[in-house]
């Protein structure tokens, strides 16, 4: 389905929905491809950079030529708005049909159930190893993921697309 076609159908159900809300019926979902879709929170990295920044400004200090200048407050206000971002750009995991999709640093990516080789699920950790390229890794710990949902998703995708399940 092209992009055109999706906005279209998006606003088309937009004003279904307000209309059956004003007359107090229940709102319309579109039939569409099914998916699951997990959020974590990423708590670590924004710590390690205000952590980082208090450093830098706490060793500065101790220089007895020190001044406080433009420099080192845009310094200061780019780490701390990088840290807000990472805060703020919570991670996912969506499991559909015959695919899995998640954020990374450098964008969405998704892994079809064809390039997908093994699932490997341990208490608060989820990995998912493709046939090329590096292992997807989903944390309790490192990203706040609810992972026992996960799993049992994950299984059941497993199941249906023929995918080496395991799980320690």
């Amino acid at each position: 389905m092209s992009r055109t076609w999706e906005r279209k159908v998006r606003r088309n159900t937009n004003q279904i929905n307000k209309n059956r809300k004003k007359q107090g019926g229940p709102s319309f979902k579109p039939a569409g491809p099914q998916s699951d879709r997990f959020v974590g929170r990423s708590y670590i990295a924004p710590i390690l950079l205000l952590l980082f920044i208090a450093m830098y400004v706490i060793l500065a200090q101790m220089d007895p030529q020190f001044k406080f200048d433009t420099l080192l407050g845009v310094t200061i206000g780019c780490y701390v708005f990088l840290a807000i971002v990472f805060f703020l750009r919570r991670p996912y995991i969506t499991i559909g049909k015959n695919y899995v999709q998640t954020r990374k640093l450098t964008g969405d990516k998704r892994l079809g159930a064809e390039a997908i080789k093994t699932i490997r699920v341990q208490p608060g950790y989820v990995s998912i190893e493709p046939q090329k390229g590096s292992t997807w890794a989903f944390s309790r710990v490192f990203h706040r993921y609810p992972t026992d949902e996960i799993s049992a998703k994950l299984e059941q995708f497993a199941k249906e697309n023929g995918i080496t399940y395991e799980q320690k």
